[in-house]
């Protein structure tokens, strides 16, 4: 989702910019002083870095003087998610404004982690039921009342999700070629996913599509560079360079002698077993 770097500026600060008078200041004074008029070239704030995630749900309020709003996640709980003048904001596609955020609205919101806190990138007041995605691990999966339960990083609760018959689910990545249609039989406990969902009228977030993106047992390879070494925990980080994403890798250098050379900025590929819980080194090789 495109989001353009601007600065937006809301109706209280222009009703108290004042045009800057021709008096030169004092020598002493080294504030700017009141009467001068903003300076509007200066280059925009940068967003936080990290991976997005568009969430869905309703407004429950709004803090104008802490710039926060709360938002009842469909399938979850409240969640507070910060806003500046960064955030662009939209109503049922129209470029719209912060001054415009009002409780009780429609909203889907692409969020992006702040270090301890989470920033609105964007936020879309919709007329129409909001889509939201998720990408978290299976907690449970509840057959008989079809609903699913995901952790999701960037959400303080668990999110659940009703999975109606007919609901797509696939497997993506390096799952995709194992054999075989995926199916409910697929969401099992510590599997990873990504999953897109709606609400409906009474706010439960249903799924429609759900992608198998690792399970437990499952092998897989990861090929780039070694970013970050911890001998003591005998683990090492791996930014694979296929699809741009860092893996977290344990391994038992007893049992694999490549570990012994293993350094900070070398090239590696790296086949592991998804345990549901770590990445679990298999083969080590130096390239």
């Amino acid at each position: 989702m495109g989001v353009l770097f601007a600065i937006l500026m809301l109706g209280m600060v222009a009703s108290a910019q004042v045009t800057a008078t021709d008096a030169a200041p004092k020598p002493t004074e080294t504030k700017q002083s009141a009467s001068e008029p903003v300076n509007l070239s200066a280059d925009p704030l940068t967003m936080p870095k990290g991976k997005s995630t568009v969430i869905g749900g309703i407004i429950s309020g709004v803090d104008p003087i802490a710039d926060r709003l709360t938002l009842k996640v469909f399938g979850g709980k409240p969640m507070k998610i910060l806003f500046d003048e960064r955030t662009q904001v939209y109503r049922d596609g129209a470029k719209s404004s912060l001054r415009d955020l009002r409780t009780n609205d429609r909203a889907s919101v692409e969020t992006m982690s702040d270090g301890d806190t989470v920033f609105a990138r964007s936020i879309h007041m919709l007329s129409r039921s909001p889509e939201g995605e998720c990408h978290g691990q299976i907690l449970s999966y509840d057959p008989g009342a079809s609903v699913l339960t995901v952790r999701e990083p960037l959400s303080p609760q668990a999110i659940k999700l009703v999975v109606p018959a007919g609901t797509a689910i696939v497997r993506q990545g390096q799952t995709a070629s194992r054999s075989g249609a995926a199916g409910v039989s697929d969401l099992r406990k510590g599997t990873l996913i990504s999953a897109t969902f709606e609400s409906d009228n009474k706010g439960q977030g249903v799924a429609h599509h759900i992608a198998i993106l690792a399970s437990p047992g499952d092998e897989l390879s990861f090929s780039g560079s070694v970013t970050f070494l911890d001998l003591h925990s005998n683990q090492f980080v791996v930014a694979d360079a296929q699809n741009d994403q860092s893996y977290k890798i344990v391994f038992d250098p007893a049992s694999l002698p490549a570990a012994h050379d293993l350094h900070e900025g070398v090239n590696v590929r790296v086949t592991a077993e998804f345990d549901g819980s770590h990445y679990i080194a298999r083969a080590i090789t130096l390239k």
